[in-house]
C-alpha cells in the first residue's frame, strides 16, 4: 500500500480492488504460501462438504424409501434393524457437519488472521516471512475468536427476534387470504434481509479491527459500526458481488460435480478442481478487500495511523507478549 492515507478516503469500489489486487500481486509469494497452508484447505474443505453431505443424505433417503416400502410387510425385525440404520447414518450426517462447521471456522479465523496481519506489515513496511506470520497467527487468532463468538450470539439473538416477529405475524395474519399481509410479509422478509446483511458486514470489518486494534469482540463490533458509517453503501455493493460469485461457483460445483454423472469420472474431477482454484482466490481477494476496506475507513474518519506505532504494535505480537496498543498509540486525534 503505497497510498498516502489521506488518499485512501477516496477511493471508490474500484479503486478498493485495484489496491487489494496490487497488494496481492506486489507480495504474491507470500500470499501463495499463505493461501496454501490456510485457504486452499478452506475451500477444500468447503466444497468437499457439499459432495460429501449429498452422498449422505442420498444414503439417508434410500433407506426411509426401503424402510417405507417394508411397512405392511410381517417383517418387524427387518423394520428395526432399517431404523437403526438410518438413525446411525443421521448421526454420521450431524457429526460430519458439526466436524466440517469446527474446521470451517478454525480455518476462516486463521486465513483471516494471516492476511490482516500480513496486510498491517506491507502497511508499515516491516519485513514480513512466512515462518513469522505462522508464529504471530495463532496467538492473533483467539482475539478474533472472541469478536465471532459475540458476533454469533448476536446472530442468534437477531434470528430469535425474527422467529417471534413471524410467529406473531402468522397469528394475526390469520388464513393469510389478504393481499396486505403478503405485502407486510414481504416487507418484513426485506427488512430481515438488510438487517442479516448489515451484522454481517460488521462482522467482517470487526475481525480486522480486532487484530489491529485494541478492541475485541462487543467492542469490535461496535467500533466496525462507526468505521462503517459513510461507506456502508461501498462495503454493500462489494459484499453482494462478492457473495454473487461465491453463489455462482457453488451452483457450478453442485451442477458440474455433484450432479456431473454425464460428464464422467474426469470430467467431474476437473470441474472441481476448476471450482477449487477459483474459490480459493475468491476467498483470499475477499480476505484482503476487507482489510483494505479498515484502511480506507479509517482514512474516510480521518483517524490517521501512526505507522510507527503500528509497526510496534505488531512487534509485540511478534514476540509473543502480546499487549495490544491503547487507541491513541494506534492513531491520533480525529482532524
Amino acid at each position: 500500500m503505497d497510498r498516502e492515507q489521506d488518499e485512501l478516503q477516496f477511493l471508490g469500489i474500484i479503486g478498493i480492488y485495484k489496491e487489494s489486487f496490487k497488494i496481492i500481486y506486489n507480495w504474491r509469494k507470500i500470499f501463495s504460501q499463505i493461501t496454501l497452508t490456510l485457504i486452499l484447505p478452506l475451500s477444500f474443505i468447503f466444497l468437499a462438504h457439499i459432495e460429501i453431505s449429498n452422498i449422505l443424505l442420498s444414503r439417508i433417503l434410500h433407506s426411509e424409501l426401503v424402510l417405507d416400502e417394508t411397512r405392511g410387510a410381517d417383517s418387524a425385525s427387518r423394520q428395526k434393524k432399517l431404523s437403526d440404520v438410518i438413525n446411525k447414518e443421521w448421526a454420521t450426517y450431524w457429526l460430519f457437519k458439526a466436524a466440517y462447521l469446527t474446521s470451517m471456522l478454525i480455518f476462516g479465523l486463521l486465513s483471516t488472521s494471516a492476511v490482516v496481519y500480513t496486510i498491517a506489515s506491507v502497511y508499515t513496511s516491516r519485513e514480513i516471512t512466512f515462518q513469522k506470520i505462522m508464529r504471530v497467527v495463532p496467538r492473533v487468532w483467539k482475539r478474533v475468536m472472541i469478536t465471532f463468538l459475540c458476533t454469533f450470539l448476536a446472530f442468534f439473538l437477531y434470528n430469535l427476534l425474527a422467529i417471534v416477529v413471524l410467529v406473531l405475524f402468522l397469528i394475526f395474519n390469520g388464513n393469510g387470504q389478504s393481499n396486505a399481509g403478503d405485502i407486510i410479509g414481504f416487507f418484513l422478509l426485506i427488512l430481515y434481509v438488510i438487517g442479516f446483511v448489515y451484522m454481517t458486514i460488521i462482522w467482517q470489518l470487526a475481525s480486522v479491527v480486532s487484530v489491529l486494534e485494541e478492541t475485541r469482540g462487543i467492542k469490535a463490533m461496535i467500533k466496525s459500526m462507526k468505521l462503517l458509517r459513510g461507506n456502508m453503501w461501498v462495503a454493500t455493493i462489494i459484499f453482494f458481488k462478492l457473495n454473487v460469485l461465491a453463489a455462482v461457483l457453488q451452483f457450478a460445483f453442485q451442477a458440474l460435480v455433484v450432479r456431473g454423472g454425464m460428464f464422467g469420472t474426469m470430467g467431474r474431477v476437473g470441474f472441481g478442481v476448476l471450482c477449487l482454484l477459483l474459490l480459493f482466490k475468491l476467498i483470499l481477494f475477499a480476505l484482503v478487500i476487507q482489510t483494505v476496506l479498515y484502511f480506507v475507513c479509517k482514512s474516510y474518519h480521518h483517524e490517521i495511523i501512526d505507522k510507527s506505532a503500528l509497526s510496534d504494535h505488531l512487534e509485540v505480537i511478534y514476540l509473543g507478549d502480546y499487549v495490544p496498543l491503547k487507541s491513541k498509540d494506534v492513531q491520533l486525534e480525529q482532524v
